[in-house]
């Protein structure tokens, strides 16, 4: 098993290059349920953290409520993979959600973009515009090539 500092790097690299990914939840029966979403992560001396931008709809409120973990997974059709599994809340504050609006704005392409152009995201206190923020307690990016060869997986766990 890699260091955080071995695998967090590689894995926000590939997170960004391929931008969307499979999210999961979990209901309060147990059931899967997943959906396609844009995290952006944040990689510094404090660790690495997700934002996804996303509307807080009954279906995602209750999953997250029953079981508040999130399964990221990214995959090109090269079949590059990287996984983050995460510990995933809401978060209502203003000035966070302000903050986080303010990372999708200013970030590069393919990562950035202007979230009002999501119907009823006007800004970052419509009420339809919800975050999430992901902390990972695991980490695993996987380049096509170790599916052949069984090498160049990194993984890490809290």
């Amino acid at each position: 098993m890699a260091s955080f500092a071995e695998v967090a790097g590689p894995f926000v690299e590939m997170a960004h290059k391929i931008v969307w990914c499979s999210v999961a939840t979990v209901d309060k029966q147990g059931r899967p349920r997943s959906r396609i979403l844009h995290p952006i992560w944040e990689l510094d001396d404090q660790g690495l953290v997700g934002w996804i931008a996303t509307g807080p709809t009954p279906v995602k409120l209750a999953h997250l409520q029953a079981s508040p973990y999130v399964s990221c997974n990214y995959w090109t059709p090269a079949h590059d993979t990287c996984m983050a599994e995460c510990a995933a809340g809401w978060v209502d504050d203003a000035a966070t959600k302000a903050a986080v609006w303010d990372k999708f704005v200013s970030a590069p392409e393919p990562v950035g973009y202007d979230p009002a152009m999501i119907p009823g995201w006007d800004n970052a206190q419509s009420p339809g515009f919800g975050v999430l923020k992901l902390d990972p307690w695991r980490l695993r990016v996987m380049p096509a090539a170790a599916m052949v060869t069984g090498e160049g997986t990194i993984s890490w766990r809290a």
